[in-house]
């Protein structure tokens, strides 16, 4: 089985970090399977977190496992969700309002989970707060690694992995004190950068100063992770594998789309949350790209702006406008399987690739 230092060191016997921001289901799973699951919940109240944060622990024991939190630097102080709608343009609230009519979305009056709390500084330090208490083996930072959390984190014991997009955010994340770099692609899911993988994994491995690196953005199968090897990392940071997995459960709507996405079924935008992100292409991002389309604001009033919308077309199933944050990996999603025949397949291809260089 491939092994390297990340395994001595976290007690996993593969290493492969499997990312999920549903529930912790997937996460578990990857753990339970040899893998370090990783529970995205910065979306999640506190309420949420700690109970989130429980489950793992009980179902994992000694296990290793961690969650990973977005602190971005530049949010409000507080959770005012009312101060941000009073500074929205009016363009831009009557161009949701022209998606919400165009393609009938019902408003049942909730939040989507943008919406249900303004990203802000007073919001992420009651996220780190509860997730500090259960002293954690991996706290995963995936935008900002700001010293008074890395801090704080370090205190508990936890290792501090900090996902960056170009050599400039690694040797920032290492003056904040990261022990471990995911070097994320631009062919990732979720908030990503310019720099493809395969450029910028070599790059970051030499800025790291002898620091573990994972590889992330595009891995979704075995040959990927023995490719993340050759190229100096001692791991891979996997999500899009796993979205379409029995575990994560996606409606049939998200997972329709999942199975048909082919490698150019996805876009870079900054419709969901104000960063560049990357999603399945659907009318969403269509109605974004569109001339007369406003420009999308930036985080968190674009989480506000249209995070209500968001929920509704998830909730209601409107199908134009479904979609889901995912990498170009998703080509290779082909049927719904569960993790721990994932893990298996991607690890025993990569053995196979590995031992068939070594012929």
């Amino acid at each position: 089985m491939v092994t390297t230092r990340i395994c001595e060191q976290l007690g996993c016997a593969n290493p492969v970090f499997g990312f999920s921001w549903w529930e912790p289901d997937v996460a578990i799973a990857v753990s339970r399977a040899g893998g370090v699951g990783v529970w995205g919940c910065t979306r999640r109240t506190p309420d949420e977190i700690e109970a989130g944060v429980s489950r793992m622990k009980e179902e994992l024991g000694d296990l290793p496992w961690g969650v990973d939190l977005v602190i971005p630097a530049g949010m409000p102080d507080t959770d005012d969700r009312s101060a941000i709608e009073a500074t929205l343009p009016p363009a831009h609230v009557a161009f949701v309002e022209y998606i919400r009519e165009k393609y009938d979305v019902p408003d049942d009056g909730l939040p989507g989970f943008r919406s249900r709390f303004v990203r802000s500084e007073e919001t992420a330090r009651q996220q780190l707060s509860v997730v500090m208490d259960h002293r954690i083996p991996v706290l995963a930072l995936g935008i900002g690694s700001p010293a008074w959390a890395v801090e704080a984190a370090h205190e508990q014991g936890s290792l501090i992995v900090s996902l960056v997009g170009a050599p400039t955010h690694a040797e920032s994340a290492i003056r904040a004190g990261a022990d471990l770099l995911v070097a994320q692609g631009t062919d990732a899911g979720g908030h990503t950068g310019p720099i493809g993988t395969f450029s910028l994994v070599p790059q970051v491995v030499d800025v790291a100063g002898g620091r573990p690196v994972l590889a992330a953005g595009g891995v979704a199968t075995g040959r990927h992770l023995a490719a993340a090897l050759a190229l100096g990392a001692e791991g891979v940071w996997v999500g899009t594998a796993f979205l379409a997995s029995v575990e994560a459960r996606p409606s049939r709507s998200v997972l329709d789309k999942l199975l048909a996405a082919g490698p150019g079924d996805t876009v870079v935008s900054r419709s969901d949350s104000g960063k560049t992100l990357r999603m399945l292409r659907s009318a969403w991002s269509d109605e974004w790209e569109a001339a007369d389309a406003p420009t999308p604001l930036g985080m968190p009033f674009q989480d506000i702006l249209i995070g209500d919308l968001l929920g509704q077309i998830l909730r209601h199933e409107v199908a134009p406008l479904v979609h889901e944050a995912a990498g170009q990996g998703v080509s290779h999603l082909t049927a719904q399987e569960p993790v721990a025949e994932i893990m298996d397949w991607l690890v025993r291809e990569a053995d196979q690739v590995l031992a068939d260089l070594g012929t």
